[in-house]
């Protein structure tokens, strides 16, 4: 910049300011700046002029798989809110890796981030390091909630979504079974699993649920061979299978087509299949899934306003909020 300032003939003060704003200068020196900056072919290094602030512009966004892709799809629209707020987001995945998510939130440190936007692990990510980060850097948790982590949370109340896919299935048919892992890897899975006993209590059903075995992030393969097994076996007591999400539901899809068994509703069927998450492809199985639709957009931006009410007031809520968005009932052919 200063070699610059030198062959434009204008002081280094107002190039950078002119940098920092445009608007702050004259007419006639912004148009000489402008003119000197397609001469010269001059491109400022933003992330270095972030980088000698007391605050950036970079925020930081970590969610746990982008090889999963509901957090792909709210990790983008994570990214396209902050891009439009004007600020840069730097999206980071921990690939289903508890010491991966550490690690994310150390290289954002060195990055002197204005803040972070995290989806956690919940009771399997370090608490500590997610504590000592968010002592040092405004710190919005989504989609996973962490007791008394993170200055504000946004996600869905799997609550009201899980009972409203109860609800539509015990009023229109068999009341469902629930498939699940018995260890889940994010932890919403047990809010669903809690969700669907109170529901069927309430709908004076006994729940009826159903655990498999099954590591990391390959739900799909989890939901096929696990949930084929049973299939197979006719273990299921009820015509009706809710699976916890969508990936699972896509793998036990698969699985009742090798099997030869017909989804749906309808009396020429053989079983319904639902899910929850409203999965991208989940309109696109065979035969289109019956699912909870997270509203994504609405998380997204809460998510986002969060964070930046805390920056533009440079100071953490005085109390902790936590928003929640209801879930939507998608009708499709499963169920």
């Amino acid at each position: 910049m200063e070699e610059f300032a030198s062959l434009s003939g204008i002081s280094r003060p107002t190039v950078s300011k002119y940098f920092n704003d445009p608007d702050s200068v004259r007419a006639s020196t912004r148009a000489k700046i402008e003119a000197s900056l397609e001469k010269h072919d001059y491109q400022p290094n933003v992330f270095a002029m972030n980088q000698n602030r007391r605050t950036t512009k970079n925020i930081g966004v970590v969610v746990p798989n982008l090889a999963d892709p509901f957090f792909s799809e709210i990790g983008r629209r994570v990214e396209l809110a902050c891009i439009e707020a004007g600020y840069s987001p730097i999206l980071l995945s921990s690939h289903g890796s508890v010491a991966m998510e550490r690690d994310n939130l150390a290289s954002l440190r060195a990055l002197k981030p204005a803040g972070v936007l995290l989806a956690p692990f919940g009771r399997m990510s370090d608490k500590d390091a997610i504590q000592a980060f968010d002592d040092d850097f405004p710190l919005v948790l989504f989609d996973a909630n962490m007791e008394d982590v993170g200055q504000a949370f946004v996600g869905t109340d799997n609550a009201q979504s899980v009972d409203l896919m109860v609800e539509y299935l015990c009023r229109s048919g068999e009341a469902p079974c629930f498939f699940e892992m018995k260890s889940p890897t994010n932890p919403n899975a047990n809010k669903r699993h809690q969700a669907y006993v109170d529901s069927m209590e309430r709908h004076g059903e006994a729940p009826r649920i159903f655990q498999v075995s099954g590591d990391g992030w390959n739900f799909e393969e989890i939901g096929n061979t696990e949930g084929g097994q049973l299939l197979s076996s006719d273990a299921f007591t009820t015509n009706t299978i809710l699976c916890s999400n969508d990936r699972l539901a896509i793998g036990v899809l698969s699985a009742a087509y090798g099997l030869g068994l017909r989804v749906g509703h309808g009396a020429d069927c053989d079983i319904r299949v639902a899910g929850h998450d409203d999965h991208p492809f989940a309109r696109f199985t065979c035969p289109p899934l019956t699912t909870i639709a997270q509203d994504y957009e609405a998380i997204a931006n809460r998510a986002v306003s969060d964070l930046f009410a805390m920056l533009e007031t440079d100071s953490p809520h005085s109390t902790r909020p936590e928003t929640t968005f209801d879930g939507r009932l998608i009708m499709r052919d499963s169920a």
